[in-house]
């Protein structure tokens, strides 16, 4: 959504590693390393005219893809208690917890708003929190966006649930695409390298 005055900026700052402060009379020389992110696909915008290929090509140095939360559900508990001892700690409220029945709720939920929908959940939870003990019902989860199948692992052993709900995804997708990785990545949404490494932790034939 940047603007091309605003990315024509970017990119003289980036070349030349200078800048005007505003009212300022002389350029300013700055050493400085750029760590830029976006949730765009700037390739496509580039193809589109909507964003500058040499300044595309500039800030595409050295690219780390992160995969959205819901494909990296091992690390939300880790995530939770992290921003769980934050707010706590913040809030002045020790000793606050998260109930397993609620950390499975958690695990199951989608988040399309990634970790920083993680973290205001928690934060909004702590702040409201009166007791020592999070629940489900102490979470302002969308209910759309819990699957019937999500919610019936909530019944489960967590770990097992969550490998064995991959698992039928998983040979669900690679029966559909005739045993092709690549198209079987494509129907689940997943990189195929990622979705190569679940077939091999999980010994999927």
């Amino acid at each position: 959504d940047m603007k091309p005055g605003l990315q024509a900026k970017l990119l003289r700052f980036l070349q030349n590693r200078e800048f005007d402060r505003v009212g300022g009379t002389r350029a300013i020389k700055v050493d400085v390393r750029v760590i830029a992110a976006t949730n765009r696909d700037l390739l496509q915008a580039v193809k589109a005219g909507t964003f500058r290929e040499d300044l595309f090509f500039r800030l595409n140095v050295v690219t780390l893809t992160v995969p959205p939360l819901r494909e990296r559900t091992e690390e939300i508990p880790q995530l939770a208690e992290f921003f769980l001892k934050k707010y706590c700690r913040e809030a002045k409220k020790p000793g606050i917890r998260i109930s397993p029945k609620a950390m499975k709720m958690l695990t199951a939920y989608s988040w399309p708003g990634n970790v920083r929908e993680l973290q205001n959940a928690i934060e909004r939870a702590v702040v409201l929190k009166t007791g020592q003990m999070l629940t489900p019902e102490d979470f302002s989860l969308q209910p759309m966006d819990i699957t019937p199948e999500q919610s019936a692992l909530m019944n489960r052993p967590f770990h097992e649930a969550v490998e064995r709900h991959k698992r039928e995804v998983i040979r669900r997708a690679l029966a559909l695409a005739s045993g092709s990785q690549t198209k079987a990545a494509e129907l689940l949404g997943l990189q195929r390298t990622y979705l190569a490494r679940l077939i091999k932790q999980m010994k999927i034939d």
